[in-house]
C-alpha cells in the first residue's frame, strides 16, 4: 500500500508518495516548473488562485502515478499540508466568490491591531493566545468591510488545505489546528472563537464542520478520481498547516524541540506545553498537530517573512546561474562581511518587529570594499541573525530549547547559514532528508494517535548530519552585535 502527501505552497506545490508499510519516500514531483505568480493588487497585497492550486494538485498527482508505475488503487491514505493564514471564500456551489488572500498579505494589519486593542492583551491571551493580527479571521473582516457583495455571497470559509480536502472530498470542514492558525479558536472554551467573530461582526456560520486528524476525513470523490488519476478507495486523513506539519515532518512533537525552516519564509516553531505568553503579538501560538485536551501541546511559531525571498532576490538580479554558486562566492568574505549589514525585512510586514515593515536594506556600503560576495554573506548573516534574534525572543518568554531540526533545503544548505544560527544559538542542528510533503504522506500512518511507527520511521531514513557551534564565536557574536544595533536603530526610527 502507498500513502500520498500534498505541500501546497506559495511558490509551488510538491507532491510525496511513500510506501505505507516502512515510511519510506518513493518519489517526490514539484509542480509548476517555475514558481507559481503571486498576485500584488495593491502594496502589501498577495493573492493566489485557488483553481490554479487545484490544477497544479492534479498534475502533479498523475504524475507520480506515472513515473512510478505504481497501482493507482493501492494508494490509499491522503494528507494535506498547506500554507497557513490564507482566506479562501465559497459560494453554496462551492465555488470560489474571489482569489485567496494568502499569508504573506498584509492589507488586514490595521484592523488586527484595533481588534487587539479593543479586547485587550489578557482576553487575546488567555482565549486566542495571539493577537488577532493580520489572520485569517482579520482578513475576513477586511472582505466584509470592503467587498460587501462577495462578503453576503459566502457560505463557508476554507483555509488553503481545507479547500484542498474539499476538492477531493466534496465536504466543507477544516481542524482545530486550523482554526488557531486563523484565531478562530478559543483555547479557554475549547470552541470556535465567537468572542472575535462577534466583535468584527462576522456570520458564524461560516466556520465549516471541525474534523479530526488520523483519522478518515472523507473519500475522493469520482469526480475528483478523474481528475486526479486516484481512486475513490483512497481517504483524506490528515491536514494541517504547512509549519506544524514542517514540525511534525521533523519528529518535532514535544516540549523543547524545534523545528526551524528556511524557505521562502523563515519559521522557528518551538512545541511547549505552556499556554501563558507575554509576546502575543511578536510570536504565534497554535495547537500542535498532537493538541488534545489532555496533551496540550501547543506550536510556538517565529515567523521571518523576509528570508529566502531577499536570496532568491539577489540570485534574479544579478542573473547567478544557481544558490550553490552564490554560497561558494560568500565563502571568500569574512565572518560580518567586512562590515556590510543586510537587513532582510522585504516581505510585508513583519510579526516579530510588531508588525512594522522596515523593508530589505545593505547598510554600511564601502564602494572601495564590497562586492557581490559580501552581499551575498551579508544577506545569509543577515537572515541568520533574524533566526537569532526570534529565538532571543523565545527563550526570554519561557521557551525551552533542548533540540533543534531542521530540513535539509533551502537556506540550511549553505554552510553559512546553518554555521552562523548553530554558533550564535549555541545548540546543534540536526538535518534530516524530508519534506513537508514526505511529512504530510506519513502523517496518514498514524493511527489512534500512536507516533511511535511514524518517529521510528523518519529516524531510520531521514538524519544526515549535524551542525555543531564553532567554539571560537567571538567574530560571530561580533558581527550580530552590529547587525542588532542597527536593526533595532531603524526599528526606532519610524
Amino acid at each position: 500500500m502507498y500513502s500520498i502527501g500534498y505541500d501546497l505552497g506559495s511558490s509551488s506545490i510538491k507532491v510525496a508518495l511513500i510506501d505505507s508499510a516502512t515510511g519510506k519516500s518513493i518519489k517526490t514531483v514539484q509542480e509548476p516548473a517555475q514558481e507559481m505568480e503571486i498576485l500584488a493588487l495593491h502594496s502589501d497585497w498577495a493573492e493566489q488562485s485557488p483553481e490554479t492550486w487545484w490544477k497544479h494538485i492534479c498534475k502533479a498527482t498523475r504524475d507520480i502515478i506515472k513515473d512510478t508505475g505504481v497501482d493507482k488503487n493501492l494508494i490509499t491514505a491522503i494528507g494535506i499540508s498547506y500554507q497557513m493564514h490564507g482566506l479562501v471564500l465559497i459560494d453554496k456551489k462551492g465555488k470560489t466568490l474571489r482569489n485567496a488572500i494568502i499569508w504573506c498579505d498584509s492589507r488586514a494589519v490595521d484592523l488586527g491591531k484595533e481588534a487587539y486593542e479593543k479586547l485587550g492583551h489578557d482576553w487575546c491571551a488567555t482565549h486566542l493566545l495571539n493577537s488577532p493580527g493580520n489572520f485569517t479571521a482579520s482578513k475576513l473582516n477586511w472582505v466584509k468591510n470592503n467587498e460587501p457583495e462577495i462578503y453576503k455571497q459566502a457560505y463557508k470559509l476554507l483555509l488553503p488545505g481545507d479547500y484542498i480536502a474539499y476538492k477531493l472530498t466534496g465536504q466543507y470542514a477544516t481542524t482545530i489546528n486550523g482554526l488557531t492558525e486563523g484565531t478562530l479558536w478559543d483555547y479557554s472554551s475549547n470552541s470556535v472563537a465567537t468572542g472575535l467573530l462577534d466583535h468584527y461582526n462576522l456570520d458564524h456560520s461560516l466556520i465549516p464542520v471541525i474534523t479530526q486528524n488520523f483519522t478518515n476525513q472523507g473519500n475522493i470523490t469520482k469526480d475528483a478520481a478523474i481528475e486526479t488519476g486516484l481512486t475513490t478507495n483512497a481517504t483524506v486523513r490528515y491536514r494541517s498547516g504547512d509549519q506544524p506539519n514542517n514540525a511534525l515532518s521533523l519528529n518535532i512533537l514535544k516540549p523543547g524541540e524545534v523545528a526551524a525552516t528556511a524557505g521562502t519564509s523563515g519559521v522557528i516553531y518551538a512545541v511547549t506545553d505552556q499556554k501563558h505568553f507575554k509576546e502575543i503579538s511578536k510570536v504565534n501560538q497554535f495547537a500542535h498537530v498532537n493538541y488534545t485536551r489532555e496533551n496540550a501541546t501547543v506550536g510556538r511559531l517565529l515567523n521571518i517573512n523576509g528570508c529566502g525571498i531577499q536570496y532568491r532576490w539577489l540570485k534574479n538580479t544579478f542573473n547567478e546561474v544557481s544558490y550553490n554558486d552564490m554560497n561558494t562566492q560568500a565563502a571568500t568574505a569574512p565572518i560580518g562581511s567586512d562590515g556590510l549589514v543586510a537587513l532582510p525585512f522585504g516581505n510585508g510586514a513583519e510579526r516579530m518587529l510588531d508588525n512594522k515593515n522596515i523593508g530589505t536594506q545593505f547598510l554600511d556600503i564601502n564602494l572601495n570594499i564590497h562586492g557581490k560576495s559580501h552581499m551575498y554573506r551579508a544577506a545569509l548573516e543577515g537572515i541568520a541573525f533574524s533566526f537569532v534574534y526570534g529565538m532571543e525572543i523565545l527563550k526570554n518568554d519561557q521557551t525551552q530549547v533542548t533540540v533543534i531540526r531542521a530540513g535539509n533545503d533551502n537556506l540550511f544548505r549553505s554552510e553559512i547559514f546553518a554555521t552562523t544560527v548553530a554558533t550564535l544559538i549555541g545548540q546543534e542542528i540536526e538535518i534530516y532528508d524530508t519534506t513537508g510533503a514526505v511529512g504530510a504522506a506519513r502523517a496518514t500512518l498514524i493511527i489512534d494517535n500512536n507516533f511511535t511507527p511514524f518517529s521510528k520511521a523518519i529516524k531510520g531514513n531521514d538524519h544526515i548530519k549535524t551542525i555543531r557551534p564553532i567554539k571560537d564565536n567571538k567574530a560571530y557574536k561580533k558581527a550580530y552585535l552590529n547587525w542588532k544595533k542597527k536593526l533595532l536603530d531603524t526599528i526606532n526610527t519610524l
